[in-house]
């Protein structure tokens, strides 16, 4: 006999693992009420089990069972399935429990006894219409005969996985009364491989989460030794236990308590939610107070309600054979403000005792709430060091503290005392940071034994690391839980902002305009000229009208958003702030926008003789810009050191960034746009940077993500390789593509396309006879010219009909495209490295996907040598020679001799303009863009031509791109010349 494979045995293993080992009882179809969607004969056999007395009140009136089935329905249908077996219900003079409660500690038998008469039954195809008695439902899960989960399986082995699964309950009619909206506690849609839920179905606008434990730090599950990669439903989720816990300290119903049911949302925890809760809480009943846990948990995993859950259970949780619970008060120190009204609002679905949580926004309070012994106390980071010293003049009791640090203040406190210290920087000191503050006052001080410390955070520092994480045999620290930012976006609950990175590059040269020559320490120089340069206001206006035009023209004028999103701009430092806010203002006003600009600081600034605060450039007070933002009359944000962590506003889309950001900070910032928002439809972020370069955003983002990696950028003439290369194969015809395109853009019928396109994937899959090799490369190919030409598309207007055309017919034509690769990822993984070149204030652009590290990365502790003011090292040049420096750096970056620069540059420009292409292509181009490309590739093939006898230049410029992007600047600046200037011969020998 072989195996079965198939859904139904699937079934039995689920169903068979539930009666043996889980203490479940069979439930059946027969019994199944789908009116009241009750099992019956579980529902009667538990309450004249335990209250036989109560029914006994009631076994006079008329009808009396139906009478109690209708009275617990209307009650569902009004408050949930979770409110009636916490609460049960009362009728007439009968009180009816529904649901004996777990236990929280070992003392009391008779609690204990009463959870075991619960009920946990399992019914197989249940058919739940009462109107249609074909459709069934696999497995429902009953509650003394109340419903609470249903399940829809499939097996992959039979070509049906769990997305057909979440089809199959899209296609359920929501009303019938089993499938209502509150009526069970989750619905899960699960194969061998994936779990997915839902607690909401709302036909074909169904919306599932997954439920996986995550695989190598990212989406999906492990390989299990021991049986399915699902199993952990029916072993560990589903147990009676488990049910029990999540019933009672996990399922949330959020909203007004005077909404109707339909208007609420029921929270059901995700894996890793209910996974860290439970972890955290085993290692401290084992190990007691004194411990130290770091959870690193990134953007999207849901902290909010993870650090909900903890605290109240933290209270309630209780060492073996004792009376007191293990804590005696929880001290959650967050800056979010929502975050107090989250907990209270969370708490209240929880306990049934009242007023167990403070709110301690002053010293004062905190100190009675400490001695008074509130429950749950909720305050600031600003208030860390009153609770640790609180925590040690209380020695009799324990404290469970929950640090929530992984968002910093938009008070801007920590700037407001920077802005009035004699700071001489052009770019002001970055707000010290939450787990700096909590570090700093952990520094040289002991953990009280009588405190344990809970720290979240997505991005944890190596002192952090040090301080909370936990020690491992080789000494290197770890968290104790992670669920990764990878994860968190390959599950989609946040976007990944690094998909669509464009970065500028700045060229200048300067010039000294005195006579003397004095001595400056190098170094310092270099970077003030810099930081003038940069914060010039010509510079800021070129800036600004790029960032205005991209924001107008690619977020605005599409309808981001469904019209409404909104933009960040980052600078440097206030001053440049209020410039570039000018700025911006100015030209939205010239190009008749009917929205403006906020700029965020704190504290003062003069800028050319005039002192600044927000209120009197916004015309509002600080307080209001984060509502001001949500208005129409508002979508674009200047700030400076401010908002720049913490602000979670999902209508954020754009961001361009003229700052210089490292390390975390660098990742806090930019994930400003990594919120969701599926109402709006929001699917893609785009970042501008004007000041960072690809590699160290990943540098900044590779310690926190563990994921793939980073691709050298390539030039935008890639488009034109690939294209030349595609053609080439003979797998089309142009006369095809533009039919096609006729086709396609008339709006015919789809079968008028098809033979198009089915005629060129026959030559493609037969009668090219091409090899697999030749086959996998066409595609690939193909892949990464419609993924470029649609990220850049999107950020320039480019006019290059034949490239848009091909884009449009290569999209229809690689679904099409058969090459015989099991490995069918890697074609996709390998587009996911697609770069393209820097555009820089010429327009030039790069477009990049940086992808980052899969491996787990490992940050090293901090310099343990003393540091001093480094006087020794400094080096003191004339004026003259650092001006030199500064342009060889930042304009030049070529290893010649001026005079030797100067005839290779010449003897370039004579090839580019000896070219056949250079008089057509550039000189008489109409179109700047094109031209300026094609003149692009004109000077790559001088260099090209030229490589045998300059081979260091041609290294040089294909290895670099700063070189490139250099020398071909310089070589159009000798052809504009000559082509402004008649009387110059560029072939003459005065030229050299």
């Amino acid at each position: 006999m072989v195996s079965k494979t198939n859904e139904k045995a699937l079934e039995d293993l689920i169903e068979n693992r539930l009666l043996n080992d889980a203490g479940y009882q069979q439930g059946s179809n027969k019994n199944f009420d789908p009116e009241f969607a009750i099992d019956t004969e579980k529902f009667w056999q538990f309450l004249e089990m335990t209250q036989p007395e109560e029914l006994q009140k009631l076994a006079d009136r008329p009808n009396w069972q139906r009478m109690i089935l209708e009275r617990i329905d209307r009650q569902i249908k009004k408050n949930g399935v979770v409110s009636v077996l916490k609460k049960g219900v009362a009728i007439d003079d009968a009180e009816l429990t529904l649901y004996y409660s777990h236990p929280y500690n070992d003392l009391n038998p008779e609690v204990a006894a009463n959870f075991e008469q619960n009920i946990f039954s399992i019914s197989r195809q249940v058919h739940f219409s009462a109107t249609d008695n074909a459709p069934s439902i696999d497995l429902v899960i009953f509650l003394n005969g109340l419903a609470i989960a249903t399940l829809e399986l499939k097996n992959p082995w039979t070509n049906q996985t769990v997305y057909h699964a979440k089809k199959q309950y899209c296609d359920r009619n929501p009303k019938e009364p089993l499938l209502n909206f509150g009526r069970c506690l989750v619905h899960f849609a699960a194969d061998t491989d994936e779990i997915w839920m839902t607690t909401k179905l709302t036909g074909k606008n169904t919306y599932f989460l997954p439920f996986n434990q995550g695989n190598n730090h990212g989406k999906g599950n492990p390989i299990n030794p021991n049986g399915h990669k699902t199993s952990y439903l029916w072993e560990d989720i589903l147990s009676r236990t488990s049910l029990a816990n999540i019933l009672e300290h996990f399922v949330l119903l959020e909203g007004k308590l005077n909404d109707p049911l339909s208007d609420k949302t029921l929270i059901f925890p995700r894996y890793h939610q209910r996974d860290v809760v439970n972890q955290l809480l085993s290692d401290a009943k084992t190990n007691g107070p004194g411990q130290t846990y770091l959870i690193q948990h990134s953007a999207g995993s849901g902290k909010s309600n993870s650090i909900t859950w903890l605290a109240f259970q933290l209270i309630q949780l209780y060492p073996n054979q004792q009376s007191e619970p293990l804590f005696n008060s929880v001290i959650v120190v967050t800056d979010r403000r929502n975050l107090d009204q989250q907990i209270r609002d969370n708490i209240k679905n929880f306990s049934e005792v009242k007023n167990i949580i403070a709110y301690a926004n002053r010293a004062e309070d905190l100190k009675n709430a400490l001695e008074s012994g509130k429950k749950i106390i909720i305050s600031t980071i600003q208030k860390f060091r009153f609770i640790v010293e609180g925590i040690e003049g209380l020695g009799d009791r324990r404290f469970a503290v929950i640090i929530d640090e992984a968002h910093s203040s938009q008070s801007g406190s920590s700037a407001d005392s920077l802005n009035m210290t004699l700071n001489q920087n052009e770019d002001e000191a970055e707000p010290e940071d939450n787990q700096d503050k909590i570090l700093k006052v952990m520094q040289g001080r002991k953990f009280s034994k009588n405190a344990s410390y809970f720290a979240f955070t997505a991005t944890p520092k190596n002192t952090t690391l040090e301080k909370f994480g936990r020690r491992q045999n080789d000494g290197r620290f770890t968290p104790h839980h992670l669920y990764s930012m990878k994860q968190a976006i390959e599950e989609g609950f946040i976007l990944d902002v690094l998909a669509n990175y464009t970065t500028y590059k700045s060229y200048y040269e300067i010039q000294k305009s005195t006579e003397d020559n004095p001595l400056f320490d190098t170094a310092q120089a270099q970077k003030k000229l810099k930081a003038y340069v940069e914060s010039n206001p010509k510079t800021i206006a070129t800036k600004a009208e790029i960032m205005v035009n991209h924001f107008l023209e690619q977020v605005v004028n599409p309808k981001k958003l469904q019209g409404q999103a909104r933009g960040m701009v980052v600078t440097r430092n206030i001053k440049t702030a209020i410039r570039y806010y000018g700025e911006i203002q100015k030209l939205l006003k010239a190009k008749n926008a009917d929205f403006g600009a906020i700029i965020a600081f704190s504290g003062k600034k003069k800028v050319d003789g005039i002192e600044q605060t927000e209120d009197s450039l916004n015309g509002f007070p600080s307080k209001d810009i984060e509502a001001k933002f949500q208005t129409p009359d508002y979508r674009l944000l200047v700030v400076a050191n401010k908002y720049l962590t913490g602000f979670d506003e999902p209508l954020l889309h754009t961001m361009y960034v003229d700052k210089k950001l490292q390390g975390v900070l660098a990742v806090q910032a930019l994930s400003r746009l990594n919120r969701c928002n599926n109402k709006l439809g929001k699917n893609d972020t785009f970042i501008l940077d004007f000041a960072n370069s690809p590699s160290e955003i990943k540098t900044a983002f590779d310690p926190f993500y563990t994921a793939t990696e980073l691709s050298e950028a390539t030039d935008v003439n890639v488009l034109h390789d690939l294209k030349e290369s595609l053609d080439g194969l003979g797998v089309y015809e142009t006369h095809e593509i533009n039919q096609f395109n006729q086709l396609f853009f008339d709006g015919v019928e789809a079968d008028q396309l098809s033979p198009i396109i089915d005629t060129a994937a026959e030559r493609f899959n037969q009668e090219l006879e091409l090899s697999e090799e030749d086959k996998i490369d066409f595609k690939i190919k193909a892949k990464q010219f419609v993924k470029v030409y649609a990220q850049l598309a999107c950020l320039i207007p480019f006019h290059n009909l034949a490239w848009e055309k091909l884009h449009w017919f290569l999209k229809f034509l690689i679904p099409k495209l058969i090459v015989k690769n099991p490995q069918q990822d890697q074609l996709d993984e390998l587009l996911n490295s697609v770069d393209l070149s820097t555009y820089g204030i010429e327009r030039v652009t790069l477009n990049a996907a940086i992808a980052l590290d899969e491996s787990s990365s490992e940050i090293k502790p901090q310099n343990p040598n003393p540091r001093g003011y480094p006087e020794s090292e400094k080096e003191y040049h004339p004026l003259d020679e650092i001006i030199a420096q500064f342009n060889q750096t930042h304009f030049a970056q070529w290893d010649a001799t001026p005079e030797e620069q100067k005839i290779k540059l010449i003897n370039l420009a004579r090839n580019v303009a000896q070219n056949t292409d250079y008089q057509t292509q550039v000189v008489n181009n109409p179109d700047p863009q094109n031209s300026r490309m094609a003149i692009g590739k004109l000077i790559k093939q001088a260099v090209t031509n030229e490589r045998k006898k300059e081979r260091t230049l041609y290294t040089n410029y294909s290895q670099d791109s700063d070189f490139q992007r250099a020398l071909d600047n310089s070589i159009i600046r000798i052809l504009e010349t000559v082509l402004n200037n008649p009387d110059i011969d560029l072939f003459s020998d005065e030229a050299i």
